[in-house]
């Protein structure tokens, strides 16, 4: 009897091909496995040029100590490293890289050449490959240090290079993956070069001048610094002052002995820290350096090695958290406490945002104390009248009571027998006068009640008309006399420059000068006063990474709109009023703002009862 075995060892290439897809999701991937090596090999000086958002060409140069042939020709076997020789050695890694698989992934899904020499070799060594295959081998004359070109990424799975995304959004991965590991390694010069584009050039430098250099040059006075030694972590780098905070959570990066890592746990003991001092949805920036015994972390965790676990996370937390509020406090920037202060008239920040208002006296001037009479008292049924109207705004004064008599008549006889409140009728007519409070309409309509919030029916009016003009023309643009400096992160220019062209055509004229964005004409729809706010909004909306082209110009409308809406209402009149309703019911979508709010709301006369009684 023939017994067949179903169980086959994979060939080399296939085994390469799957770790490979564990390893290189993306081009991104490839620049930080091989900035990392470079790392690892003593480099002072790294250069990294991409083409086509690293699909056509990833390319990184760097000046460490080179490999020879044998050596050039080893690393691109599987597990093959230089940085473990037993088990004992992944429990106290000091090195980027450990594992064995990125070369071998890189090299199984694309076409590497490695030009390499070591400085005491008067000769180089090349080595080409490809899909795990090595196709030549010579001796070259060549730089000090190594060169690695990856090309045609992905070329033998299709389905892989398929799923990627957009240029934009894959050099946006690129970009991060460069930032980090520049943050980490201040010691080191770095270049990044997109087509032939100059995007960043480092040099060596302490890191505060390093963090300056990729927030931009205003940066330095928005740092807090951060230094705390003890004998679990060793904590340095910097917080930005909390008036920085952002609606986005970009700038915020986590280092633990030079290695850049996510963790949700000690980003709740930064935002933490900062309770109080941000608005709600906002998150503070921050550079955070941990230096921690290799021994008592375990980077090992995840392919990617973002994700590490800390045997004394606990108390690392609580280090974070009272170290930054320590250095808050110590730059007065949180609050401190003064016993003789009165702090009954304290505003959180989101109260600080909201206008003043007059407090006003209601009086009833029918009321009689020497009367007894139930016609004259108030009762039950009065009170919860007036709790009624005044919780819809009306009723504040006697001046807009004849408006509110306007929309509904009450049985005297109800009143005179306390008996419950009834609506009788609803009167509507031409002359009626609308009442506005807190920025909303109140006008009656056949069923009963209509509410229309007035600054979410303008975003949506300006929303629809600017949709409608961009498809077929550039949005009108208003010159601005004395043009507007934005404070713009490196980043924040990169991707502004990616999407200038849809940009352009919203009405907006800029220019790059010297590391800052400079507006010199704004869409007519938009006022001065508040373009800061909306072109910083517009920045975290083009920096998103998943958005694509075709959501970018709806989200860059849609920030517009708000800001445009923002501006002091004149609905001084009844004109003014109708026309704001006639326009908001043309538009397709006059139920929602674009943000996706109500605008309408209607109260019918069953409702009305229901309230009342």
């Amino acid at each position: 009897m023939v017994m067949s075995s179903l169980i086959q060892l994979l060939p080399d290439h296939i085994a390469n091909q799957i770790a490979a897809g564990e390893v290189i999701q993306r081009p991104a991937s490839v620049v930080k496995e091989l900035m990392e090596n470079a790392i690892d090999a003593k480099a002072s000086k790294i250069e990294v040029n991409i083409k086509d958002s690293g699909k056509t060409l990833i390319q990184i140069v760097d000046n460490g100590s080179g490999m020879s042939m044998i050596d050039a020709k080893k690393c691109f076997e599987r597990h093959a490293t230089s940085k473990v020789r037993s088990a004992d050695d992944l429990f106290s890694l000091t090195t980027k890289g450990f594992r064995g698989e990125a070369l071998a992934s890189i090299a199984a899904i694309s076409h590497v050449l490695l030009k390499t020499k070591q400085k005491d070799n008067e000769v180089g060594s090349a080595v080409l490959i490809e899909g795990s295959k090595i196709k030549s081998t010579e001796e070259i004359v060549c730089s000090n240090g190594t060169s690695f070109e990856v090309k045609n990424l992905f070329y033998n799975v299709p389905a892989r290079r398929n799923f990627l995304k957009s240029e934009k959004v894959e050099f946006n991965h690129i970009v991060d993956e460069f930032e980090r590991i520049a943050l980490a390694h201040p010691n080191i010069s770095f270049q990044l070069n997109h087509n032939d584009n100059e995007i960043y050039v480092l040099n060596e430098a302490i890191l505060r001048k390093r963090i300056v250099d990729i927030l931009g040059k205003k940066g330095n006075d928005r740092l807090v610094p951060i230094d705390e030694k003890t004998d679990i972590v060793s904590l340095k780098g910097f917080v930005l002052k909390p008036e920085y905070a952002k609606k986005s959570r970009g700038e915020q990066f986590l280092f633990v002995n030079d290695r850049y890592f996510r963790s949700n746990y000690f980003n709740h003991a930064i935002s933490k820290a900062f309770e109080g001092l941000i608005q709600d949805k906002s998150h503070p920036s921050y550079f955070l350096y941990l230096d921690v015994d290799p021994s008592k972390i375990d980077v090992n965790v995840h392919p990617t090695k973002t994700e590490i676990k800390f045997e004394e996370e606990k108390f690392i937390y609580a280090i974070i958290l009272s170290s930054i509020r320590q250095a808050l406090g110590k730059y007065n920037i949180a609050p401190t406490l003064d016993f003789e202060r009165e702090t009954s008239f304290d505003l959180s920040p989101s109260e600080m945002k909201q206008p003043i208002q007059e407090p006003t006296i209601k009086v009833n001037t029918d009321y009689n104390p020497f009367n007894s009479s139930p016609a004259r008292s108030f009762s039950n049924s009065d009170r919860t009248q007036s709790k009624a109207i005044n919780a819809n705004g009306f009723g504040s004064n006697t001046s807009k009571r004849e408006d509110w008599d306007n929309f509904y008549t009450i049985k005297e006889e109800a009143i005179k027998d306390e008996a419950p409140l009834e609506i009788t009728d609803l009167k509507v007519s031409q002359e009626t006068n609308y009442i506005i409070k807190d920025g909303i309409i109140f006008t009656p309509s056949k069923s009963g009640l209509m509410m229309i919030f007035a600054k979410r029916a303008i975003e949506r009016i300006i929303y629809d008309d600017v949709s409608n003009s961009f498809i077929s023309n550039p949005i009108d643009s208003q010159k601005l006399l004395f043009p507007i400096t934005i404070e713009s992160t490196k980043k924040d220019l990169i991707h502004w420059d990616e999407n200038k062209a849809i940009i352009n055509q919203l009405g907006f004229e800029s220019e790059i000068e010297n590391g800052e964005l400079i507006i010199n004409a704004l869409p007519c729809v938009l006022h001065p006063d508040n373009a800061v706010n909306t072109i910083n909004h517009l920045f975290s909306i083009i920096a998103h990474k998943e958005i694509e082209k075709g959501d970018v110009a709806h989200n860059l409308i849609s920030a517009i709109a708000q800001s445009s809406s923002m501006k002091p209402l004149d609905l001084s009149n009844n004109e003014k009023i109708q026309s704001l309703i006639e326009k908001l019911f043309s538009c397709e979508n006059h139920m929602y703002s674009p943000r996706n709010k109500k605008i309408v709301e209607t109260l019918t006369i069953d409702e009305i009862k229901t309230k009342l009684l």
